[in-house]
């Protein structure tokens, strides 16, 4: 619950706006104090006449309102609040906050605010992924600001991919998330890898396996339900994306590797991620085509060892490395090389044989295997294996501050 919390939330023009009276309601129900200041855009696609019936308060939309500015102005609205929300985010709000731009009320408020703030990003997945997004994107993260979301799925325009806004739920469940002061990893910041790695053979095919993303979208869950401050480096899945967490979509173990240092320093790594071993060492540039004779082999080369690189990154080593060990065989035998080879801390070591039934399935058998210790984990499901998991590392980094 939000108990009586005071929440700025900023509307702005993008489709997703429609949703924004049910996060109000949400919001409001969970106990918060919401306050809206509505763009012009935001008032194509949402009436201030139906957020102010459900804020019970005025809904603000002019700068040089008179009357709202004897009332409450940008300044008294921006430091109000102890929580800053802005959804939509569309492509030209970030873009304004990114530059420190100040044009409207929106705008002046949130450069005006000494307040926390959550976006949550939704656009055209084109511009979701255009490089300004990109370096927006990236310079908001500096600033300490909370990204939630963008979903994957299918837009207004017709288009489908990354843009579409996160549920209202998941961006209440974030607010609650923020306000808990019972984090027991609160200040503490998290890397997990999580899903496959596709390593291209040519423009159409690609090197994969059956990693789904369920363990490691559910660890980095688990670990921000903790107060964790998480970055989920997630290879291609149909996961939706953890409410709370920051994602960092790749595609291959070059790509994931580059994530992970760039995310660095870290108090805690988990590398969940099922990571290509191999990639082809000369990828086609057209479609290979069948000519009725046999395909020549092959000429792989070995993807970079992501988990090795975090582990003797020196002064950038995660405080706490953990690494999992897929295995068909000698699983617990195969983990501990890993565990000396990689100098990581914990090694989580799982059978993933067809007879499992791990890879996409609902459930996962753990054996925790430490440098003098294995603990073997009963069979659970694996929201319930990352929340065990979380509250591990919690329990060690306790004992260890």
């Amino acid at each position: 619950m939000i108990i009586d919390k005071r929440i700025l939330l900023v509307v702005t023009g993008g489709i997703a706006a429609y949703k924004t009276p049910e996060l109000v309601r949400q919001l409001t129900k969970a106990g918060a104090r919401v306050r809206v200041i509505l763009t012009k855009g935001g008032a194509q696609f949402v009436t201030p006449m139906t957020l102010e019936a459900l804020t019970q308060d005025t809904v603000y939309q002019d700068l040089f309102s008179l009357t709202d500015e004897n009332s409450m102005g940008h300044i008294e609205l921006s430091r109000d609040a102890d929580l800053v929300i802005v959804a939509p985010a569309t492509a030209d709000i970030m873009a304004k906050m990114a530059a420190g731009m100040a044009d409207d009320l929106a705008t002046t408020a949130l450069l005006a605010t000494d307040k926390p703030v959550i976006i949550a990003p939704a656009m055209n997945v084109r511009m979701w992924e255009h490089p300004a997004t990109r370096d927006n994107l990236k310079t908001l993260i500096s600033r300490d600001i909370t990204i939630i979301g963008p979903d994957e799925g299918d837009m207004a325009c017709g288009e489908y991919g990354m843009g579409r806004m996160s549920a209202p739920e998941e961006i209440v469940e974030t607010a609650v998330r923020f306000f808990s002061a019972s984090g027991r990893l609160s200040g503490k910041r998290a890397i997990v890898t999580s899903g496959p790695t596709h390593e291209a053979i040519d423009p159409v095919r690609y090197i994969a396996n059956h990693s789904s993303g369920k363990q490691g979208h559910a660890i980095a869950s688990a670990l921000a339900a903790q107060g964790c401050e998480v970055t989920l480096v997630s290879g291609p899945t149909n996961q939706s994306n953890p409410a709370g967490v920051h994602v960092v979509p790749v595609r291959t173990a070059r790509e994931m590797l580059a994530a992970c240092v760039a995310s660095l320093p870290a108090d805690i790594a988990v590398c969940a991620a099922a990571v290509a071993d191999w990639r082809v060492s000369d990828e086609a540039s057209q479609k290979m085509k069948k000519d009725g004779k046999s395909l020549a082999p092959l000429e792989l080369c070995e993807n970079p060892d992501i988990l090795k690189t975090l582990g003797n990154s020196g002064t950038q080593r995660p405080g706490l490395l953990v690494g999992f060990a897929a295995e068909t065989e000698n699983i617990i035998d195969n983990a501990r090389v890993k565990l000396s080879t990689k100098n990581c801390d914990w090694v989580l070591a799982n059978d993933v044989s067809s007879d499992a039934g791990t890879f996409g399935g609902e459930h996962n058998t753990i054996h925790l295997v430490q440098q003098d210790d294995v603990e073997d984990w009963p069979r659970l499901t694996k929201d319930a294996v990352a929340e065990k998991l979380a509250s591990r590392i919690a329990d060690t980094l306790e004992e260890t501050s």
